[in-house]
């Protein structure tokens, strides 16, 4: 079994010491959902929330929670993020969060991916609960991360603006 790496020898909660790490381009996608009544997602759609505009706000905070994760976790590394987005999708029982996060760094982004999917969701139930009182959150899990090599990802985006 794989040791937990924020525990050290002794026992003690420490910060994972990545300065050995290369610099690579980092994903992580998160996603969540939320139960939301057939009248509140009309009421969304309608921008008929007396909060305001849910999604909008909703992806608002899920970006600046992404960004502030490092303050929330103890244990998480502050790394550059080079993009958050914030995807909402409606279905006819309520809504599902994605969210994209992108860094160059030493370590992954996956605690921001789901801390901003996880805002967002909190968002959008504390926006309804004045006309819903079933909301349900649920299923906020990473779905995809991965890494590559810094200069092959420059490489592609520049021959990618060279055929401009």
């Amino acid at each position: 079994m794989d040791r937990l790496t924020h525990i050290s020898g002794d026992g003690k909660a420490q910060m994972v010491d990545v300065s050995a790490k290369p610099m690579s381009a980092r994903t992580a996608i998160a996603k969540g959902k939320i139960k939301l009544q057939r009248r509140t997602l009309d009421l969304i759609g309608k921008n008929q929330i007396a909060k305001g505009n849910v999604f909008a706000t909703a992806r608002l905070a899920g970006i600046q929670a992404a960004k502030q994760t490092p303050h929330l976790i103890p244990l998480c590394h502050t790394i550059p993020l080079s993009e958050v987005k914030i995807d909402i999708v409606t279905a006819r029982d309520g809504a599902e969060v994605i969210c994209t996060a992108r860094t160059v760094a030493q370590t992954g982004v996956e605690m921001e991916a789901l801390t901003g999917v996880a805002l967002a969701l909190l968002t959008i139930y504390d926006m309804c609960k004045a006309v819903d009182k079933k909301m349900q959150i649920a299923d906020v899990r990473l779905i995809k991360k991965g890494k590559a090599v810094v200069a092959a990802v420059y490489d592609r985006r520049n021959r990618e603006k060279q055929r401009w």
